[in-house]
């Protein structure tokens, strides 16, 4: 959730400036963050439903690696105005979709009864995340008046939040089902 936190502040905040920074229009700066709110409430409603259809474990990995790969195509890509609407899509798809399975993984391995205790826990590195996302990314572009080397920071903690999500022993919801009927 660390990652989830970088990553969402980095964007809320300096998503603007990175539109400026390729050298687009301030109205696809506006558009970007329309697309991106847009397809957050997409890929948080989604999430949702997908949750009960598959591992949370795995649709956390899924999410972290399509935002690394995004990042890198991102990255890679000349920087157009349809490019900067695209990534702010398919960034927004997985903006906040971590929340559900997240929680879900709480209350999982840990109960109902700890859930708000924990989530609060869960929620400060959250929130440690997105202080580091949005404070480095200031940091870095005073100095180098650029967001690259944040892009490259976020690309390395999307790919490592998807690879530790992967050990995580989590029986497959339809089974858990069964399990409980049984």
């Amino acid at each position: 959730f660390f990652v989830c936190g970088f990553h969402v502040a980095f964007l809320a905040t300096h998503l603007p400036g990175l539109v400026a920074q390729c050298g687009l229009s301030t109205q696809v700066a506006a558009w970007s963050l329309a697309l991106l709110g847009l397809f957050n409430i997409v890929g948080s409603l989604g999430i949702g439903w997908a949750v009960g259809r598959w591992r949370m474990k795995s649709l956390l990995s899924l999410i972290y690696t399509v935002r690394g790969v995004a990042l890198v195509l991102f990255l890679l890509a000349p920087k157009t105005a349809t490019v900067m609407l695209v990534f702010a899509a398919v960034m927004g798809i997985t903006f906040l979709s971590t929340v559900p399975p997240t929680a879900g993984l709480v209350v999982k391995f840990f109960g109902p009864a700890n859930m708000a205790m924990l989530f609060g826990v869960v929620m400060l590195t959250h929130q440690i995340g997105g202080f580091l996302g949005a404070w480095l990314g200031g940091q870095v572009f005073a100095a180098t008046q650029a967001y690259d080397i944040v892009l490259y920071i976020d690309v390395a903690l999307a790919f490592a939040a998807a690879l530790i999500h992967l050990p995580i022993q989590e029986a497959h919801p339809r089974r858990g089902i069964a399990a409980a009927v049984a």
